[in-house]
């Protein structure tokens, strides 16, 4: 006589689903304090009170593009540049097959086209933090008036809005690949078997990477008069209306 395996023994539970890693931890460091800081420095940029805290978080972002520009060369495979660049490459020739397909829109590669638009918004996120560094260190040592402003002003509105465009394509493409694609840069794993992309997690360098911030942002702070937050009460205005 045969009996029937108990509840929640081994054999009851089902395999895991397979998974690999993508991303190591610095890649994920990176993102999250990317992501924290612009945020951080969009909602302080109308406000004299927090500009402090506004220019160390610009600081902050263009140190962090520098990391990523360097691990982009010398980190592994998946994290170099190099890749960003070939998958952005590959756009011409498929809007030249897509509209060569345009009589039959169920032919074209609809998942490579929404892949070439998340690296592109990638590229974007990247670069352009170029000249919203710049633009804003130049208002910050009073380079120009309410133009300059402007400038700035615009390519942060610029950015925000092309992050919208990738969360966005983000939460399409998950949508209908059926899996959570944010996923990667929380664990560093996608759905899927295979071998792991990143040997490594390399946990002391993102472990070093926020040291780093933490450490810039200490020393800003031990560096401003008045610290990085504003006093209680201290008004809220925008950095040219100071200035009439």
């Amino acid at each position: 006589m045969t009996h029937a395996p108990a509840l929640g023994t081994a054999a009851a539970r089902p395999a895991p689903a397979p998974t690999r890693r993508v991303n190591d931890a610095p890649i994920r460091m990176f993102h999250a304090l990317f992501a924290l800081a612009f945020a951080g420095a969009w909602a302080t940029g109308d406000s004299e009170a927090w500009r402090a805290l506004h220019v160390t978080l610009g600081y902050t972002l263009a140190g962090l593009l520098g990391f990523r520009v360097v691990y982009g060369l010398v980190g592994p495979r998946p994290a170099r540049l190099t890749m960003l660049w070939r998958r952005i490459a590959a756009a011409p020739a498929w809007w030249r097959a897509s509209l060569r397909q345009l009589r039959n829109p169920r032919t074209i590669g609809w998942t490579q086209g929404r892949h070439l638009l998340l690296s592109a918004s990638i590229a974007g996120l990247l670069l352009g933090i170029v000249p919203l560094g710049l633009s804003g260190y130049a208002v910050y040592a009073d380079w120009g008036g309410e133009w300059l402003e402007a400038v700035h002003e615009f390519f942060a509105n610029a950015l925000l809005a092309l992050a919208g465009v990738h969360l966005a394509l983000l939460a399409l493409s998950s949508a209908l690949q059926r899996r959570n694609l944010a996923r990667a840069m929380f664990d560093g794993r996608v759905a899927g078997a295979g071998a792991d992309l990143v040997p490594s997690q390399r946990r002391g360098l993102a472990l070093l990477l926020l040291a780093a911030v933490l450490g810039f942002g200490a020393w800003q702070w031990q560096q401003s008069p008045a610290g990085l937050l504003p006093a209680a009460g201290a008004g809220s205005k925008h950095h040219h209306l100071d200035d009439d």
